[in-house]
């Protein structure tokens, strides 16, 4: 199989690494780079572990082709952190106690991230909606709903 070089930025830093053709983004991040935090779930895009935001956005990373990724800023749940200090989500997910198997955490608190990011307090319809793509075999979702709302501020207004 012939391999390509695909320089992206990840999680705030310059990356390269060489992809196979119709490599998949998720086995792209998880072998060639190195970032085990996207999860392969079902691997047909019905769960959500695997998530990442590319440009902001969310992205089935076992459904994009890592060339995609090519000049383009893609952002894991290991890159919310900055160094020890945990990036809200982070922490609201813990105080709520939103991660049991964590299973699906990573694909989570990027698809908040993506919401809290166009629109910094939203509201409990719209923190559904952007975590429908999710699948938690744990929860029961409310525990990830309240960390959201709780990260968003959401508490403080109501």
């Amino acid at each position: 199989m012939a391999k390509k070089p695909v320089t992206f930025t990840l999680n705030g830093r310059e990356s390269a690494a060489f992809a196979e053709d119709g490599q998949n983004l998720l086995d792209f991040l998880r072998r060639s780079v190195g970032d085990l935090s996207p999860k392969h779930g079902c691997g047909q895009g019905g769960c959500g572990a695997c998530t990442v935001l590319i440009d902001g956005e969310p992205h089935l990373s076992c459904l994009t082709l890592a060339e995609s990724a090519a000049g383009r800023t893609v952002e894991t749940a290991s890159g919310l952190a900055t160094g020890p200090v945990l990036h809200r989500l982070q922490e609201a997910f813990m105080e709520r106690f939103a991660a049991q198997c964590g299973f699906c955490t990573p694909g989570m608190l990027v698809s908040a991230k993506a919401l809290l990011d166009r629109n910094p307090r939203p509201t409990r319809e719209e923190v559904i909606e952007a975590l429908s793509g999710n699948l938690c075999r744990c929860t029961g979702y409310e525990p990830i709903i309240e960390a959201v709302l709780d990260a968003a501020g959401e508490r403080a207004r109501a």
